[in-house]
């Protein structure tokens, strides 16, 4: 014992003033043996402290993650719940789909059948109203053809100062006996003044008759159709006034005689286009031939005339 005190006792270093002992040495490194055991002990115990709440926190983390997978889970069923109710509404809808145009095209199948034989029959039908009609053109082309053949004759008549006379007495004298009975007219009757009017119509009840001329100048009528140029035209113009003036003048002075024949004379025009072409554009004649008591008239207007002359011959013959 004493041995180990003597041990202890001896020095083993000195720093500075202050010598140190083995003993002061060992009893040194127990301490640093010792704070370095508690310092192990508290590290230790601080990881397993972190081990444990990382371990806590691991758990709850695998919670969390279980309980997002069972929600995952859980709403993938339901999706494929919902997918296979989608499925089947889709697959009932499509079969109704189908289904409906199928009847769809039976039925347009049937009226696009029924409206091909429809077609097809008036298709047929057209035709053969097509074929008649076209037999009708044809003889309407013969017609046109021989009424063309006829309007050429017209046109050689017309050319011929004396057949174009004969052409508008006959075409008054035709309208005249279709008109008034026979015996209520007389053609190229003779005037006391020895002037013959193409036709007299006799009025009832001793009043003078009425006296009609068919000799209507067509020459410068020729000429302002024919004119070519404003000149020409203008020049025919005169011409044609100049040749009705005279006529009208003729007509007055031959054919109103005072108690043999009416105050007025008619002087028939053989075509309406002409009558219609001095009423519009040579106005003044028309107002010169009033003057003169003489009425020009055209086809249609003798007719009526005719007409009118009837019904008053009518009336006579009532009344007696």
């Amino acid at each position: 014992m004493n041995d180990l005190s003597t041990i202890l006792s001896e020095p083993v270093a000195r720093l500075g003033a202050t010598t140190i002992t083995l003993g002061h040495a060992l009893a040194f490194g127990v301490l640093l043996f010792l704070g370095l055991f508690v310092a192990l002990v508290i590290a230790l115990w601080r990881s397993a402290k972190a081990r444990a709440v990382a371990a806590a926190e691991a758990a709850d983390h695998a919670r969390d993650a279980e309980a997002r997978m069972a929600g995952i889970l859980q709403s993938q069923a339901e999706m494929q719940g919902r997918m296979g109710a989608i499925a089947e509404v889709f697959g009932a809808r499509q079969a109704e789909l189908t289904q409906s145009i199928g009847q769809r095209l039976d039925a347009m199948t049937g009226r696009l059948g029924q409206t091909m034989t429809e077609q097809t029959k008036s298709t047929h039908e057209s035709l053969a109203k097509l074929q008649e009609r076209l037999a009708i053109i044809d003889v309407a082309q013969g017609n046109i053809q021989s009424l063309a053949g006829q309007v050429v004759q017209l046109q050689a008549i017309l050319s011929n100062k004396q057949t174009r006379g004969a052409f508008g007495q006959s075409r008054m004298e035709a309208i005249v006996a279709d008109g008034l009975p026979h015996g209520a007219y007389e053609f190229q009757a003779t005037l006391s003044n020895g002037s013959r009017p193409d036709c007299l119509v006799k009025m009832p009840n001793g009043a003078p008759s009425l006296a009609i001329d068919a000799k209507f100048p067509l020459e410068a009528w020729n000429a302002i159709r024919a004119a070519d140029g404003a000149d020409l035209q203008k020049a025919a113009s005169q011409a044609f006034r100049r040749d009705i003036e005279i006529h009208v003048r003729d007509i007055s002075e031959k054919y109103l005689i005072q108690g043999e024949t009416q105050d007025t004379a008619f002087m028939f025009v053989p075509s309406e286009s002409v009558f219609a072409e001095i009423h519009e554009n040579f106005e003044a004649i028309v107002h010169k031939a009033h003057r003169a008591r003489v009425v020009i008239v055209s086809p249609s207007l003798l007719m009526l005339s005719i007409q009118v002359i009837q019904a008053i011959l009518k009336d006579a013959r009532m009344r007696e």
